[in-house]
């Protein structure tokens, strides 16, 4: 069995229907677990675009890009390692107000860690937290030790290094 490896895989597609669960159901049919899934609108007007990260072999992953670019809407799709992509996640944290007051170490590990407040009121505050996953996953242990009302982390988001040459490729597919 091959070394697998995290590959973030980028796929730029027509937003249709029923498309998430197709890619989805490429993923399952070889018992790959999807680590994390991103798709937002890409830098082309009507082009979407799916940001999922897997932990697979690198047959693997040929296998699956040219299942994904047989779905009728999938416009393009690529595979890249962590090395050559520029990447962050998202979280937020809500936590009790009096918290931030009380404990001088809150606001010391807040610092430290370079998250924002974004609201505080009586009952809590939420703070931000933008960077790669073991920082964020840092601090959710740093703050957990003090209680962590709710927290929410978002899936990767990534560009490459090297420039990709899909924005001329897709104003063609588009005119």
């Amino acid at each position: 069995m091959k070394a697998k490896v995290l590959y973030t895989i980028s796929i730029y597609t027509e937003n249709n229907i029923g498309l998430l669960n197709r890619i989805s159901a490429i993923f399952q049919r070889r018992h790959i677990n999807i680590e994390s899934l991103n798709t937002s609108v890409s830098e082309i007007d009507g082009v979407s675009r799916f940001t999922i990260l897997a932990y697979v072999s690198e047959e693997q992953i040929k296998k699956i890009i040219g299942q994904i670019e047989k779905q009728v809407e999938v416009i393009k799709a690529y595979y890249h390692t962590c090395d050559e992509t520029i990447y962050q996640e998202s979280c937020m944290f809500k936590i009790k107000s009096d918290l931030l007051f009380e404990e001088r170490q809150i606001q010391n590990i807040i610092k430290e860690s370079n998250a924002r407040i974004v609201t505080v009121n009586k009952e809590f505050f939420v703070l931000e937290k933008s960077g790669r996953r073991e920082e964020v996953e840092r601090l959710h242990r740093e703050l957990s030790a003090y209680g962590i009302m709710q927290f929410v982390r978002s899936g990767r988001i990534a560009v490459t290094k090297d420039e990709m040459k899909i924005t001329e490729m897709l104003h063609a597919f588009h005119n």
